[in-house]
């Protein structure tokens, strides 16, 4: 129980024949002006003030907050319960039960590393989409991932035993945000404090970037790195600064034709431009009424793609209408209503709170959209879209006109958008030479490819390969779901195909959409077109795409072949789709079965037809676009709240294959040595009670000089290992198939697998190499400093006794909250990673790993101070934390080394600290998160 009261803020609520103990926010003053997101954290403070941690001053700092200010004052946020997915939740698990071990070793007892918050895992991200296109696509893709993620889930069942208010949703059930707003969360939550029963609001913290999608559900929550969720689990409050909160005015109403991907490409184009890193975003205004909740999660869903912390939507009719919908108990919308009434946490879109910087949108001027070839923020518009490609082309494709196949060209010329003739479907040896896929002229790469049927086609940059309905952000939206079945049935109606250079997937986000597709009676529609359910999970979004059509695969790789994937996803950042694949776009999922009929990016909707219907008219997008209202009109008639009852009645409990794991018990892991996926992780061994004191770093060497937006699908890859990486040789030398490889993701329980990934995404631009691009630097220690594996040299600097320094650019660690990004970085040897801005989750990682991040003086960066990567650097002023304080800059010095160019003369800097709050600087001290939480635990 709270041990302060200081606000007398104490009451009790009725709701029906149930009493709550509550913590009434309007015993603040200036409780009245604040912004939804920020009274959810005045609630949070006055419940868990305990006169040390938490103090009245925290609080009144809440209701004294000056929107434009600063944010200066640290609070501590206790979020209601912890949600993972397994790609994060498994390092998690693995951490926790090395833990218990430490705990044990430092003469504690490891019954205390459990979770005091509710924590629950969904296991969504394993499924891979090796099968398409077939009847028995997602039975054989269950069977395999089974198959090669048994060992993992053996794991996570131990885990679900041995530790107390941990549970797992088994595989096959849907994607972690979509099981989250459908099922887990519960918007007040309730439990039992002390023998009374209280109602506060719903929270959480997850261990993927997308939890913000639950703030379209008015649940304040964010993802975190797996290192700050294992500390939220144990109790730790999560440390932070109280934020700007940027006020985003929604109004009007989207057109038709205008699809909820396109309202989100667009806000996420706008706040991104605006800059809100670190901060809310709330929604506010008469719009927000407007905005069906499923188009709210789509929005609050894409919250790491602007850049911002969470993207909130407060509680409305709209809120308690979801929650019947989807099968949530009578007690407790009435409970929701009531005490977000009673908290001031209900939407009045007469009264405008305040906000730091203010946004608006008019939804009636949104115009359908997609975002590529590398960003979620970087927009364009569909019909400037085949333009935009040519313009992009040139950045990723070769050319090689002595190639080009003279009757290829005279047959399809290079002017010819997509080369598409129908001709009577009998006649298939016609119709395969018929199918083309065109790049602009200049740099036009036709490459003929024959199926193993005896058919062919010609292939060209900006093919589309991949073409899948996946992602937690549209796969839990109607509205986008049921326009791509009504599309599909329109397109299959007029005996339209997708080109067969293309792989399609569908990939619900829960087993509701499988429902209602049947109810509608598309199901046939998307199949006819090869939209086959490939499995419950995030597949091609997280880079679980599988392999390629054979054929497409070699002739990709053997004419280097610039191609494009287009998904439903949030994600398309380099390299991470598919290692055949140079260009990836985001859109809506009509749009994606549009572009699997078009075959190629090089293409507009406008001009060019996806083919002919039977009287051999031309067929265009907007014949075969559904109305606005038939989509509506197939919501209400095919979707009903008995099919999440149904699908959740029973949701922990999995199906045979689940049931039947053998499962290992016991309080701590009884780890196997030969194991590839699951080993005990070196984080605490040599860890004494007493903390050693942190050191200035000095004689230190740059691993790596990167430029702007590297993501953390660059520092810690999830998709493919290579066969001739580091990763792929320690597989190999373990006996490991290459078959058997499975992903990065999947091997995040195996610290050996994991370090060898990190930096090793194809795509990374090591600067300190000209022209290369993958895993690889110059290895200093050698003479030269000859081009190596970033691994390989890593392990040579360890053993010379060297630190290691990275230098980056704008946006550094964007993207997921990948926490391996962060422990491989500390594994390799990293001391610092010194670049000009650091995404928010990145940079608390890499302190949780005990890496100190720093940024240039501001206006300057690696390049204007004139580094290159051959210096030896050395940086003082880290020692004063020792002193309990944390330094507002250290000197950086940077002198020339025997690999440096000749005249080459020392340059100095002073580096900002990016430890932004005490909090970060006692994790620092620890050498970690995990320390401190030991720590503090013995």
């Amino acid at each position: 129980m709270s041990a302060v009261n200081s606000f007398g803020s104490k009451d009790t609520l009725k709701v029906g024949d149930a009493s709550y103990e509550v913590f009434r926010i309007d015993q603040v003053p200036g409780h009245e002006k604040l912004p939804f997101s920020l009274k959810v954290l005045l609630e949070n403070l006055l419940r868990t003030e305990d006169g040390a941690n938490i103090t009245a001053e925290h609080i009144s700092a809440i209701g004294d907050w000056v929107p434009t200010a600063e944010p200066d004052t640290e609070i501590q946020f206790t979020p209601s319960r912890v949600v993972m997915q397994d790609f994060t939740g498994v390092p998690c698990i693995v951490d926790l039960a090395t833990m218990r071990e430490a705990v044990s070793a430092l003469g504690g007892d490891p019954a205390k590393i459990n979770p005091l918050a509710p924590a629950e895992l969904v296991i969504d991200h394993s499924v891979i989409a090796d099968l398409f296109g077939t009847e028995n696509a997602l039975q054989r893709n269950v069977e395999i991932e089974y198959e090669r993620n048994g060992e993992r889930y053996q794991f996570l069942r131990w885990g679900q035993t041995a530790f107390d208010d941990f549970k797992v949703v088994p595989p096959g059930t849907g994607i972690v945000h979509q099981v989250n707003i459908e099922y887990l969360a519960r918007v007040t939550y309730t439990r039992e404090v002390g023998g009374v029963l209280r109602a506060y609001p719903d929270t959480c913290v997850g261990t993927d970037s997308h939890t913000t999608m639950v703030n379209g559900l008015g649940v304040l929550g964010w993802g975190v790195g797996g290192i700050e969720a294992e500390a939220a689990m144990l109790g730790q409050p999560v440390s932070m600064l109280i934020p700007k909160v940027v006020g985003f005015k929604l109004s009007g109403s989207i057109p038709p034709g205008v699809t909820a991907t396109d309202v989100v490409l667009t806000i996420t184009e706008m706040v991104r431009k605006h800059g809100v890193v670190g901060k809310f975003v709330e929604f506010y205004g008469e719009g927000v009424g407007q905005v069906p909740l499923a188009n709210r999660a789509t929005i609050g869903n894409m919250s790491p793609e602007f850049g911002s912390t969470a993207a909130m939507f407060p509680i409305d009719d709209v809120t308690l209408d979801y929650l019947r919908f989807t099968g949530r108990s009578d007690e407790q919308v009435a409970l929701v209503e009531a005490y977000s009434k009673l908290q001031k946490l209900w939407h009045d879109p007469a009264q405008e709170p305040e906000f730091s910087e203010y946004l608006e949108l008019d939804l009636s001027t949104v115009v359908p959209s997609i975002s590529g070839p590398k960003r979620p923020q970087d927009r364009v518009e569909l019909s400037v879209a085949k333009e935009t490609f040519v313009r992009d082309l040139a950045d990723y494709a070769t050319q090689d006109l002595s190639r080009v196949d003279a009757a290829v060209e005279d047959t399809f010329p290079a002017s010819d958008p997509i080369g598409f003739t129908p001709q009577d479907e009998n006649s298939a040896h016609e119709v395969s030479h018929s199918h083309v896929s065109h790049a602009p002229g200049d740099l036009s790469k036709p490459t003929r490819v024959e199926t193993p049927a005896g058919e062919s086609y010609t292939l060209d940059h900006g093919a589309v390969a991949v073409a899948a309905i996946t992602s937690c952000t549209n796969t839990s939206n109607p509205s986008v779901m049921l326009a791509a079945g009504l599309l599909a049935r329109n397109a299959n109606k007029l005996g339209l195909k997708a080109k067969p250079w293309v792989k399609t997937t569908l990939a619900p986000g829960s087993k509701v959409v499988t429902d209602y597709y049947a109810k509608a009676g598309l199901t046939d529609d998307l199949e006819a077109l090869g939209f086959y359910t490939v499995g419950y999970g995030c597949t091609v979004c997280i880079g679980n795409t599988g392999p390629l059509i054979d054929e497409v695969s070699a002739a990709i790789n053997e004419n280097d072949l610039a191609v494009t994937a287009v998904l439903s996803g949030n994600r398309n950042f380099e390299g991470r789709i598919s290692p055949d694949v140079k260009m990836n776009y985001l859109a809506s999922p009509p749009l994606v079965i549009a572009y699997a009929l078009a075959g190629s990016m090089n293409f507009d909707f406008e001009v060019d037809p996806l083919g002919q219907d039977s009287q051999g008219n031309d067929v265009f997008l907007k014949d075969i676009w559904p109305d606005a209202a038939e989509v509506q009109a197939t919501i209400d008639s095919s979707i009903d709240t008995g099919m999440f009852t149904h699908q959740y009645s029973s949701v922990f409990e999995g199906d045979e294959r689940w049931r039947s794991l053998p499962t290992p018990t016991g309080p701590t892991f009884e780890w196997d040595a030969q194991s590839t996926y699951v080993r005990k992780p070196p984080y605490f061994e040599g860890m004494t009670l007493e903390t050693t004191p942190v050191s200035d770093i000095t004689g230190a060497r740059v691993l790596a000089k990167l430029g702007d937006s590297v993501t953390t699908d660059h520092i810690s890859p999830a998709g493919n290992i290579k066969a001739d990486s580091p990763a792929g040789r320690y597989l190999d030398e373990h006996g490991v198939d290459r078959k058997d490889y499975n992903s990065y993701g999947s091997r995040r329980g195996n610290h050996e697998v994991m370090i060898r990934g990190t930096f090793a995404n194809i795509r990374l631009k090591n600067q300190l190499l000209d022209g290369v691009e993958g895993g690889y630097t110059r290895d200093f220690t050698r003479e030269g400093g000859p081009q190596s594996f970033i691994y390989d040299a890593s392990e040579n600097y360890q053993a010379a006794g060297t630190p290691l320094v990275i230098f980056g650019g704008k946006e550094y660690g964007s993207g997921s909250s990948r926490d391996w990004a962060a422990k491989g970085t500390s594994l390799l040897g990293v001391k610092a990673v010194i670049v000009e801005s650091f995404e928010r989750i990145h940079r608390s990682n890499l302190i949780g790993m005990g890496v100190v991040p720093l940024q240039f003086p501001a206006g300057e960066s690696w390049a204007s101070l004139g580094l290159d990567g051959t210096e030896i650097v050395s940086i003082a002023g880290i020692e004063e934390l020792n002193s309990g304080s944390t330094p507002k800059t250290v000197r950086v010095t940077a002198e020339p080394s025997e690999s440096s160019a000749p005249g080459k003369s020392t340059i100095t800097f002073d580096a900002v600290v990016r430890i932004d709050t005490p909090g970060e600087a006692d994790y620092y001290r620890n050498g970690g998160i995990l320390q401190y939480v030991l720590r503090s635990l013995v």
